[in-house]
């Protein structure tokens, strides 16, 4: 299954899950791409997406998906399946630990996408609250980088084999 990832990254935390999702996953360098370039001929040869954000303040998007997630909810996805992943800090921000992921996959769905590697459990993680958790498991792959980067690899592993 031809494979795009799309993600957006400031500290480098973001950048660095997506680079470990494209390792296990075979994906090429020239397929995992920033944000930034999401648009409709960017995904038409994907079969599968795989969308990915840092969560920033109260819950915030990366600064370039502002954009990104208004072009994602614009596109027809229909036929493709499109999955989340996301970082962010359960310690700092408990009660908004990995909410971005939450408007990407929401974004997505609208665009007429099959949602998958959508049921995450949430065992293992220390948060108080997610816009991220819908019927008690993650909706995507969300890591902490700050607070507990040694899961990182078991979480990324345990994902990708749901896709």
């Amino acid at each position: 299954m031809k494979t795009g990832i799309f993600y957006g990254s400031t500290t480098g935390n973001c950048e660095h899950v997506a680079k470990e999702i494209a390792k296990k996953l075979g994906v090429a360098d020239a397929d995992v791409k920033t944000c930034d370039q999401l648009s409709q001929d960017a995904v038409a040869d994907y079969e599968l997406l795989l969308l990915g954000s840092s969560t920033w303040g109260a819950g915030d998007l990366q600064d370039d998906w502002y954009s990104a997630v208004e072009t994602l909810g614009g596109m027809n996805l229909a036929g493709k399946k499109v999955a989340v992943f996301g970082t962010g800090d359960s310690a700092s921000y408990s009660d908004t630990f990995c909410n971005a992921i939450a408007q990407i996959y929401d974004a997505a769905e609208k665009a007429g996408a099959t949602m998958t590697g959508n049921n995450v459990s949430t065992d293992g993680y220390d948060y108080s609250d997610s816009e991220a958790v819908r019927n008690g498991a993650f909706i995507g792959l969300a890591c902490d980088e700050d607070n507990q980067p040694d899961l990182t690899e078991e979480r990324i592993a345990n994902w990708v084999a749901t896709l």
